[in-house]
């Protein structure tokens, strides 16, 4: 899972929300009858070593709670761990501040044992929504994941994969002859979909990104950027001949014959930045890298 304060707020509407959200750890507080009590973190860490002996170091300064009797989730790691924590605990409605202790920290703040309290309380909001996949196999099974990132088709030997692409229901791609496409997040866009030379997608913009992977034919297609509710259905073309497997995020299927993708209506996660590191910002950032 790679954002800038001076977009316009009607472009990205999560800015809006940030003076509200500002208060929500000092409100945790006050609900409670001694305002003095912190709010309570749950400390998640990577098997790093380094992550795990923050998580001990920062339990016994702030003290330490299971997620679902937390008020914010904080884990230590990278964005691999980030994810994870997501698919694990995302559905709990608790806003997630990571600390980067891991190899990749895109989604994560920096890691800093002091002020965590007053960081919480001005840390600033974004909002995502995960991508639901649902892939039909070769043997008849259907399987489900979300993915925070992107789903992505690959191609399982050596052929190259023949993958029909149909947007509500309506074909647009007769025959992509490619190593794979995928689907992107905003979120997602600075990542595989970036090294595929997909678009970055400025967060809050309610699009996705569509994009092949090391596509032969049609040659000068080079994908798209589609609504957020746009459905994106994937057919396997040659399943027997050319298998293909589909990954969200890391969780993957084998030799499917067809993926169907959307955005979830239903999930919303938000992490929370310090404002001078929001992902909004790194992820215009990235727009200009050179």
């Amino acid at each position: 899972m790679r954002a800038a304060s001076h977009y316009c707020s009607s472009f990205c509407p999560q800015r809006k929300h940030q003076s509200a959200h500002q208060q929500v750890i000092l409100a945790l507080q006050a609900e409670r009858k001694d305002a003095h009590v912190s709010p309570r973190i749950a400390f998640l860490a990577s098997t790093v070593e380094t992550a795990q002996q923050a998580r001990v170091s920062l339990a016994a300064r702030y003290g330490d709670h299971n997620p679902e009797d937390a008020d914010v989730i904080c884990p230590l790691g990278g964005d691999g761990f980030m994810l994870q924590t997501l698919h694990r605990h995302g559905g709990k409605g608790k806003p997630v501040f990571g600390m980067k202790l891991g190899t990749v920290g895109f989604l994560m703040n920096h890691h800093r044992e002091d002020d965590l309290i007053q960081r919480l309380a001005l840390a600033e909001p974004a909002h995502l929504r995960p991508l639901e996949m649902i892939a039909l196999t070769e043997s008849g099974t259907t399987t489900g994941s979300l993915a925070y990132n992107d789903v992505s088709m690959l191609r399982q030997t050596r052929q190259a994969a023949h993958i029909g692409i149909d947007l509500n229901g309506q074909q647009r791609v007769e025959e992509l002859i490619c190593d794979g496409v995928l689907v992107s997040t905003p979120a997602g866009s600075t990542a595989y979909n970036y090294s595929a030379h997909g678009p970055i997608l400025p967060l809050g913009s309610n699009t996705i990104a569509l994009t092949p992977l090391a596509p032969y034919r049609p040659r000068r297609w080079r994908g798209a950027i589609l609504k957020a509710e746009t459905e994106v259905r994937f057919r396997v073309l040659d399943p027997y001949k050319r298998p293909v497997s589909v990954t969200a995020d890391s969780h993957e299927t084998r030799d499917v014959v067809e993926v169907t993708i959307r955005e979830s209506r239903e999930r919303q996660v938000t992490l929370l930045f310090d404002p001078e590191h929001n992902l909004e910002e790194r992820i215009l950032s990235e727009q200009f890298m050179v």
